[in-house]
């Protein structure tokens, strides 16, 4: 936990209800999203109980498994959610846009839209990507076919999944975390994990946020386990006398509806950061390219990554996570304060500025300003570190020297890049004398990809070059689904 997160949640204590730790919104929220609040049975995590799924908060769709362990009855399930899933997905196909690439040389197409589904908690995203697992490679001829929908539901869950762990994807949405990443309450991580508690403190009404925390307790879990006392008490004399449960799991679902859609409408809300679009264009374009696979050759995700598509995924992701923690930063000053409390970040006022300082050491003459900026907050960069201005991020700021002024700290900067192409900067490009700017060590620059082996060419050391991928067997098919 931050520092200033802390104090959000000491400043939530006193004042009885949840504390912004955002100015905006750092998600884009979608006009029509999919809502899905799963349940399984309890001891067995891949076991589908019920879904409540829709996109009319008025009108949701009940899907409810009457036999937990009957593997047809859970096949049955899988091909009713997928109506309701890959129907949502494939609504989205549809008119697209050219995008420029290989700097303009060539182009490509994006979607204009992609769907976007809420769960209730991360629980929720890891039912999908066990469900997705578990129906994926099923087969639908041989012995013990399923319905032709199930394998693609489980391709399309296995895609949702693999993007909600993409920093600041919006494709998967867990309420709960999109929530905390906005507010702050008075109770601990773990409380916050449970949605109504959350929704308490952020809307509590006219109650404290303590006492709204208190009552939402009191209602059904937000799933996908259930609450043991209504296991015992409720759900296991139906199933065992072979009765429906689907009124009782409809009670057991609805408050837990509500309370997404309540989420939903309170991040809508806010308003977005400017960057929130361009993550929402990288969706489009991992949608886009999703569905082109499915048109081409359609084939199922591997069981697990080979050795280099593992470590290329995860240079990939941290690259992704550094870009968006800076975006947050650049869009966000509540967020940008944290970077400035651990000397990632510092605000000053320019005291001296040579805006028409020309490098001529090199083969030819270049543009190479220089200023002192002032400041009274931690600065932790050195010489040589690389500096990037918010208010002018295609411009660098190099540190030439950090020198103490008395209580306060004269950090020497040069500038390079964002001022035109002339000897001359263009106007309003290099600070002037007076004005208050800040620099930080965080950047959204483009990282280049790190260069690892043809997967043919694993070292043995990682287990060498990957087996063909492996094609379900009529034995798979066969198995018990767990």
């Amino acid at each position: 936990m931050s520092t200033l997160t802390a104090l959000a949640r000491a400043e939530a204590v006193a004042a009885g209800r949840a504390q912004p730790i955002a100015t905006v919104r750092h998600l884009h929220v979608h006009p029509d999203p999919l809502v899905l609040v799963p349940v399984v049975m309890a001891g067995e995590p891949n076991a589908p109980l019920a879904a409540l799924a829709g996109r009319d908060r008025a009108a949701p769709r009940l899907l409810v498994v009457a036999q937990p362990r009957n593997r047809d009855l859970r096949f049955a399930f899988a091909a009713e959610l997928a109506e309701i899933v890959v129907g949502y997905a494939e609504s989205h196909i549809g008119p697209s846009e050219a995008v420029a690439v290989d700097r303009g040389r060539d182009v490509r197409h994006r979607y204009l839209d992609a769907p976007q589904v809420w769960v209730p908690n991360p629980g929720g995203v890891d039912f999908l990507r066990l469900f997705g697992r578990s129906t994926r490679f099923r087969r639908t001829d041989g012995d013990h076919p399923v319905p032709p929908a199930v394998p693609l539901l489980g391709r399309w869950l296995t895609f949702l999944a693999t993007q909600a762990e993409v920093p600041g994807s919006a494709l998967l949405v867990a309420a709960t975390q999109a929530l905390a990443l906005h507010w702050a309450t008075g109770q601990s991580s773990a409380e916050d994990a449970q949605l109504g508690a959350l929704l308490g403190w952020i809307d509590p009404g006219p109650l404290t946020g303590p006492e709204a925390a208190r009552r939402a307790e009191q209602l059904p879990p937000a799933g996908p386990a259930t609450d043991p006392d209504f296991d015992n008490r409720v759900l296991a004399p139906l199933l065992s006398a072979g009765a429906d449960p689907a009124d009782a799991l409809r009670d057991q679902l609805l408050p837990t509806w509500d309370l997404m859609w309540r989420a939903v409408d309170l991040l809508r809300a806010l308003p977005p950061g400017a960057r929130v679009a361009g993550r929402w264009d990288a969706d489009r374009d991992a949608f886009s390219g999703y569905v082109a696979h499915l048109r081409d050759t359609g084939t199922p995700q591997p069981r697990r990554d080979s050795a280099v598509a593992a470590a290329a995924r995860l240079h990939r992701l941290e690259n992704v996570q550094a870009r968006y923690a800076a975006q947050r930063a650049f869009d966000d000053p509540l967020v940008m304060a944290e970077h400035r409390l651990t000397g990632e970040a510092f605000e000053g006022v320019v005291t001296h500025a040579k805006a028409d300082r020309v490098d001529d050491t090199g083969k030819r003459p270049v543009l190479r300003p220089r200023l002192i900026v002032r400041t009274a907050e931690p600065v932790r960069a050195s010489a040589g570190t690389a500096l990037t201005c918010p208010d002018r991020p295609s411009q660098k700021a190099t540190v030439i020297s950090v020198t103490p002024a008395g209580d306060e700290t004269d950090v020497l900067l040069e500038l390079s890049g964002g001022m035109g192409r002339k000897l001359v900067a263009e106007p309003g490009s290099v600070p002037a004398v007076g004005d208050t700017v800040l620099y930080t060590t965080l950047t959204e620059a483009y990282r280049p990809g790190g260069a690892f082996p043809e997967p043919d060419r694993t070292p043995w050391t990682h287990g060498g070059p990957p087996a063909p991928p492996a094609q379900p067997t009529p034995a798979e098919a066969a198995e018990e689904w767990a």
